[in-house]
């Protein structure tokens, strides 16, 4: 059984920075996508950035290019997600997600999900 379970949330100042992890396991992900997403209150969830296992294809909503980046860690399974320059708006619920196969920003593509991790950035 798959398990996403992600950490590294809190409270930051505008301009600030985080780094959310999150811990894969359960299967072997080599042909998995892993995807970042948010959901902040009254709003869809949305795109945030992914990266294939087995490549360095990475991926990102135009918003958070150059700020955020993505990386990953094959031996210990944790994908990453480097947030800087953190604005207001940032403000969400993080999850980690992930899929089989190729690259997809529609979340309703993606099979296994995180608890979530909050985000929250002062102004």
């Amino acid at each position: 059984q798959v398990q996403l379970v992600e950490s590294g949330g809190g409270l930051v100042q505008a301009g600030g920075s985080l780094r959310l992890s999150c811990v894969a396991s359960g299967r072997t992900f080599s042909s998995y996508t892993m995807g970042w997403f948010r959901q902040a209150p009254g709003k869809e969830r949305e795109f945030v950035a992914a990266i294939r296992w087995s490549s360095t294809s990475t991926y990102y909503t135009d918003s958070v290019k150059g700020r955020f980046t993505i990386s990953r860690d094959n031996v210990k399974n944790l994908v990453y997600l480097q947030m800087n320059s953190l604005k207001p708006e940032d403000t969400a619920v993080y999850y980690c997600a992930a899929k089989y196969g190729m690259y997809s920003r529609s979340y309703d593509s993606y099979d296994h999900w995180g608890q979530g991790t909050q985000v929250t950035v002062s102004s």
